[in-house]
């Protein structure tokens, strides 16, 4: 942590419980990062969320080699591209 960061005041949040849907390896995967980060998935998202709409990257490129570990231990093949063509299989 800089120094900037040890001196700065803490920023109120009020966080709120979510239930939010998602793909079941993608949520296994993202469970899992989060588990290597030592940190809540609830951290782990909103971290990615806010570096995302900086325009930032949210990954190291040592993150990203064990993402790509983590997708083929759970068999997530989804893409960015997948993004607007998914469909909720029948149970």
């Amino acid at each position: 942590m800089s120094t900037e960061q040890q001196s700065r005041e803490p920023v109120v949040v009020e966080r709120v419980q979510t239930g939010v849907r998602m793909e079941k390896r993608l949520l296994k995967v993202l469970k899992a990062i989060a588990e290597l980060k030592d940190m809540t998935l609830g951290d782990l998202l909103v971290g990615i969320v806010r570096l995302a709409f900086e325009g930032k990257v949210p990954f190291s490129a040592q993150t990203l080699k064990e993402i790509e570990q983590l997708k083929a231990l759970y068999g997530m093949t989804l893409k960015a591209s997948d993004s607007h063509n998914l469909k909720e299989r029948k149970k």
